[in-house]
């Protein structure tokens, strides 16, 4: 699709935040495809409810030896952060099929949330033996990579998941955070586009083609992006910490301290949103 780009070496370590050049300031970066949440609805549409995980189990019991019913179980621990529990399904559905490649991937996600990033990159090595045309798994071990510093690699397996017809929003959302890491903001505008056309209600797209906008000066379009992914998800800290930054930008400290005090509230920790508040506690 994208056969004239070029992906440039890329620095050791990925930031958080994207720095503008010239600016003096921090951009809130995006962390879409981090949280066990979002990855694991892209797995399964299991609900990790108490209610549908006994429904769920109550389907095993009439149907013990169906390594289905254990992935779909496994996936609904995952959502409700039973890792263990899910890791033991998936145990299951493997040894009851050992060609189960949908259960290795999804194993795979488990154990990067559970910190065990050999275990998943394992997996999802297995999952591509078993399907090499499986999009979910090149996705999956592209974001392993990604997070653990190996760009090239992360690349590469986002661009094989494209190659392959994917209709998973992450494979082009992920590699348009590596073109923005890169500085390619071109490029990345054009994956992030592609990425809301597939997940329309996504926040996550937004903030990281508010950041490239922002990037390139395009400042009108940066915080319709980030208001849009506030509306999209009001908990979104890095919406709003990107929101504010656009009304620092434009002199209006009131409302950006303000913005920045709400994505604090929705994450304490949040360095980009800490800084911006000492920027304009005053004024």
């Amino acid at each position: 699709m994208n056969g004239m780009k070029s992906y440039h070496t890329a620095p050791r370590r990925w930031p958080v935040a994207v720095a503008l050049m010239g600016a003096g300031l921090m951009l809130a970066g995006c962390q879409t495809s981090t949280g066990p949440a979002a990855q694991i609805a892209s797995i399964d549409t299991a609900q990790g409810s108490a209610e549908n995980i006994a429904s769920l189990t109550a389907v095993i019991a009439r149907s013990p030896s169906d390594p289905q019913a254990y992935n779909v179980r496994g996936s609904a621990f995952g959502k409700a952060g039973r890792y263990p529990e899910a890791i033991q399904d998936f145990d299951t559905a493997i040894r009851l099929d050992p060609n189960f490649y949908q259960a290795y991937a999804n194993r795979a996600l488990i154990w990067r949330f559970s910190g065990d990033n050999a275990k998943s990159l394992q997996d999802y090595n297995r999952a591509l033996q078993l399907n090499s045309g499986y999009d979910a798994a090149y996705i999956g071990r592209g974001n392993l990579y990604r997070l653990a510093g190996r760009p090239q690699e992360a690349f590469a397996d986002f661009e094989q998941a494209i190659k392959l017809d994917t209709t998973d929003p992450r494979a082009y959302h992920n590699r348009g955070l590596l073109y923005q890491a890169q500085g390619q903001h071109s490029f990345a505008l054009e994956d992030f586009s592609t990425a809301i056309s597939m997940a329309p209600n996504a926040a996550e797209p937004y903030n990281g083609r508010g950041v490239s906008y922002l990037a390139l000066g395009d400042e009108d379009n940066a915080f319709d992006d980030f208001n849009t992914a506030i509306k999209l998800d009001e908990a979104n800290a890095e919406g709003w910490a990107n929101q504010a930054l656009v009304y620092e930008r434009r002199g209006d400290k009131a409302r950006a301290r303000r913005s920045y005090q709400q994505s604090l509230r929705l994450d304490p920790n949040y360095a980009p949103a800490m800084s911006g508040l000492e920027r304009t506690k005053s004024g």
